[in-house]
């Protein structure tokens, strides 16, 4: 049952009663969600707006079957924003499973690498791509990394937290434990077709909040078993930030 747990969603829910009714078939029985933050956020270049968490989880609430929804996010640890980030997302009711995001320093230091060798390029360019390269293009980009030496830059940081397990195992222990009858996981990684297509095996129902060509293909062969893929566009409205929502959707 939708039962709307503000006013502006209740005049979006009567503008867009399709797309609620749509909504309350696939949350027919008891409902998990289990949003993976990190394969989400970059979504929002290819879609244009950005889904809010605190409009997401008030639209969600709406939903009565909707039992748990859980949020994976790291900890940028010592961070203040990221920190307090994680204590909003408990006070909103959100289930939040976090670990410290771990930073991992790649050199870039170029000084005993010859301008033509592709070897510290190999460590940031698919290999695949690398190799249409000509040696013009390998010099003119160990150039850059030079340039950036000589600018006291010998390595850059990047940040890794990846929940692919922990949910993939959290999916699983619901199933097992919390009579969970239908799964929806926001997230287009292709490391979750294994126990999406063990819940489908078992008959259950998983559903896929995703958008256009942001599902890997591992995960759309599933189709075929069951699976239900819904594109977070149909719900813009309802979930992206308050200054994106489209023009002429609400009344002044």
């Amino acid at each position: 049952m939708f039962s709307p747990k503000t006013d502006r969603i209740k005049l979006l829910s009567e503008k867009f009663s399709v797309r609620i009714s749509e909504l309350e078939k696939l949350f027919l029985e008891a409902t998990n969600i289990y949003i993976d933050y990190a394969n989400v956020r970059p979504w929002a270049t290819k879609l244009g707006w950005h889904v809010d968490l605190k409009r997401l989880k008030q639209f969600l609430d709406s939903f009565s079957n909707i039992q748990s929804t859980k949020i994976y996010r790291g900890t940028l640890l010592g961070d203040e924003d990221s920190e307090d980030t994680i204590e909003e997302l408990h006070s909103r009711g959100y289930v939040v499973k976090t670990k410290p995001v771990k930073i991992m320093k790649q050199s870039i230091d170029v000084s005993s690498i010859a301008t033509t060798s592709p070897d510290l390029l190999n460590k940031f360019i698919r290999k695949c791509l690398l190799k249409k390269y000509d040696l013009e293009t390998v010099e003119y980009l160990n150039g850059k990394f030079k340039e950036m030496n000589q600018n006291g830059i010998f390595y850059i940081e990047d940040l890794k937290c990846n929940f692919d397990v922990e949910i993939g195992r959290d999916m699983l222990v619901d199933y097992e434990r919390n009579h969970v009858d239908t799964f929806v996981l926001w997230s287009g990684d292709s490391d979750f077709a294994d126990p999406v297509e063990q819940l489908l095996g078992d008959n259950k129902k998983v559903v896929l909040f995703a958008t256009a060509r942001k599902v890997s293909t591992e995960l759309s062969n599933l189709r075929e078993k069951g699976l239900v893929i819904f594109d977070i566009q149909k719900i813009r409205n309802f979930v992206c930030w308050k200054k994106e929502i489209q023009p002429d959707v609400l009344p002044n």
